[in-house]
C-alpha cells in the first residue's frame, strides 16, 4: 500500500453520540496576539492534580517564563509568569469547577521580556522527555488538564505502543486546535516523530474529523513524511459526531480497546496527545519557553467581534472579551470552552487556565424544563450506554448503592443527553451531581 493511500478509517465506533451544528465561524481567521494586561492573576491549580506551592513573594521580579509556583508532588505541573514585571501579591480565585484556589497577581510592564535563562531544550531519552514536558508546564489543552508528563510516563512492564494525536475538535465555535494545524504544523511534525522516536510507539494514529478538509490535508503530508520508512504513522478520517474527540472514544475509535473507569491510556497501551499539547511540546524543545500562553477561540453570538487569540495565561476574561469588543446586549450565557462541555462564567475577572481552550457567549434564554417523558433519547444518545433519566430518578433520593448500580461514574459530562431532551431536562448537571455524591462517599469504592 502506497502511503498517500494509507489513510484509515476508525477500527470501532461508539455507541450513540450527536450530530451537531458546526458553528466554525472563526475556523479561516488567523491567530491574533492579544497584548499583556495590566496584570495577569495566575492560578496556584491549572490542572489535574494537587495545587502548587508559589515560589516568589511580593515584590519580586520576574520574566516571561519565569518559573514562579511548583509543587514535589507527582500529579501537579509547575506555573510560569506569562508577563514580565512585579509580583504585586496573592488572591483567592475560583476555579471553573466551584473550587478556589491561590493565584500569584503579577503587575505587567508591558515590554514582555522573556527570562534571560531560558534556552533550547535537549532531549535524548524518554526520562528526558517526560522530565521537559514538566518543565513546560505542560498539561492536556483540549480541556482535560492532566499533567503531561504524567501521561508520557511509562510504569515498569507497560508496553505503549500506539499515540493518538487528537484535533477532532468537535465542540461546536471551537477553532483552536484547527488553527493550531493551519499554523504550526512544522511543530506537530516534529512532535509526532520525536515522541515515536523517543518512546518507541509501533503506530501513530492522526486523527481528525471528516470536515475539516484543511486541517487534514496538513496532517496527511504529516502522515507521508519520508521519516516514516516504517509506514506507521496513519491519518484517520473519523466521522464528524460528537463527541468523537473524547479521550475514551478516540481511543476506541482508532484501536478498539476499551478504557476501563479509573485507568488511564497507557493500561491499553496508548498515549492520547491533543494536537495543541504536542506542538506546545515541540516548541518548547525548539525555544526553552514554557506554557505561558494559549490560543482562545472566542466566538458566540453574543461576542462582538469573534476571534482566536493568543492570550497570556492568567489574564482575566474580561481582558478577553474587551479585546474583542465586548458582549452584545442580548448575552445571556457565557462558557469556558464550547457550549456542550464548558462551564459557566460567572466572575468576568476570572482568570484564562491553561485548559481553557474557549470562551462563548450565547444568546436567549434556556428553555424551562419539564416533566421527563420517559422517551429514552437520552440513552440512545449516551455514548457510554448510560441511562441518565433513571440517574436522574435516582438523585431524588440518593443512594450510592443505586448509582454504583447505573455506572453513574462512567459518564464522561459530554453533554449529549441534556443536547437532546425534548424536555430540557438539566441530565448533564445532575450527572455531575450524581458523581459528586459518589466521591464525597467513603464507602464508594
Amino acid at each position: 500500500m502506497q502511503r498517500m493511500e494509507a489513510i484509515l478509517s476508525p477500527v470501532a465506533r461508539s455507541h450513540g453520540g450527536v450530530s451537531l451544528p458546526h458553528l466554525k465561524h472563526t475556523a479561516e481567521l488567523e491567530t491574533q496576539v492579544m497584548p499583556p494586561p495590566e496584570t495577569v492573576t495566575l492560578a496556584m491549580q491549572q490542572h489535574i492534580g494537587v495545587p502548587c506551592e508559589p515560589l516568589v513573594k511580593a515584590g519580586d521580579a520576574v520574566f516571561v517564563g519565569t518559573k514562579i509556583a511548583d509543587s514535589p508532588k507527582r500529579i501537579c505541573a509547575p506555573v510560569h509568569s506569562s508577563v514580565s514585571g512585579t509580583v504585586t501579591g496573592f488572591r483567592e480565585v475560583l476555579l471553573p469547577s466551584g473550587q478556589s484556589c491561590n493565584a500569584v497577581v503579577i503587575a505587567s510592564d508591558g515590554k514582555m521580556t522573556p527570562d534571560p535563562d531560558l534556552h533550547p531544550v535537549t532531549v535524548e531519552t524518554e526520562d528526558d522527555l517526560v522530565a521537559a514536558a514538566r518543565e513546560c508546564g505542560l498539561v492536556g489543552l483540549g480541556g482535560a488538564g492532566f499533567p503531561t508528563h504524567v501521561k508520557l510516563s511509562r510504569a515498569p512492564g507497560v508496553k505503549l505502543d500506539t499515540l493518538v494525536i487528537n484535533a477532532a475538535e468537535c465542540e461546536p465555535y471551537l477553532t483552536a486546535d484547527y488553527r493550531e494545524c493551519l499554523e504550526h504544523a512544522d511543530d506537530i511534525r516534529e512532535g509526532v516523530y520525536l515522541l515515536k522516536q523517543l518512546m518507541g510507539f509501533e503506530k501513530v494514529i492522526l486523527g481528525i474529523e471528516d470536515n475539516k478538509p484543511k486541517a487534514f490535508e496538513v496532517l496527511r503530508s504529516i502522515a507521508t513524511d519520508p521519516r516514516d520508512v516504517k509506514n506507521e504513522v496513519h491519518l484517520m478520517r473519523l466521522p464528524s459526531s460528537y463527541p468523537q474527540g473524547a479521550e475514551k472514544i478516540i481511543i476506541y475509535s482508532a484501536t478498539g480497546r476499551r478504557l476501563p473507569l479509573g485507568r488511564l491510556p497507557a493500561d491499553v497501551g496508548c498515549v492520547v496527545m491533543n494536537v495543541t499539547t504536542l506542538s506546545t511540546l515541540a516548541r518548547y524543545l525548539r525555544t526553552g519557553m514554557p506554557l505561558v500562553a494559549r490560543r482562545l477561540t472566542v466566538d458566540g453570538p453574543g461576542v462582538a467581534r469573534p476571534a482566536n487569540l493568543l492570550v497570556p495565561l492568567g489574564a482575566s476574561c474580561s481582558d478577553v472579551l474587551d479585546f474583542c469588543g465586548g458582549l452584545t446586549e442580548d448575552a445571556t450565557e457565557l462558557f469556558w470552552g464550547g457550549p456542550m462541555m464548558g462551564l459557566s462564567i460567572a466572575d468576568l475577572t476570572a482568570p484564562v487556565l491553561k485548559q481553557n481552550n474557549g470562551i462563548v457567549a450565547l444568546t436567549g434564554a434556556y428553555p424551562a424544563p419539564s416533566a421527563c417523558i420517559r422517551c429514552g433519547r437520552c440513552a440512545a444518545a449516551c455514548p457510554m450506554q448510560l441511562t441518565p433519566a433513571a440517574i436522574e430518578a435516582a438523585m431524588q433520593n440518593p443512594s450510592v448503592e443505586q448509582l454504583q448500580a447505573l455506572y453513574t461514574n462512567y459518564c464522561i459530562e459530554c453533554g449529549s443527553c441534556s443536547f437532546v431532551c425534548p424536555a430540557k431536562r438539566p441530565l448533564t448537571q445532575t450527572m455531575r451531581l450524581a458523581k459528586s455524591h459518589l466521591r464525597r462517599n467513603p464507602d464508594n469504592a
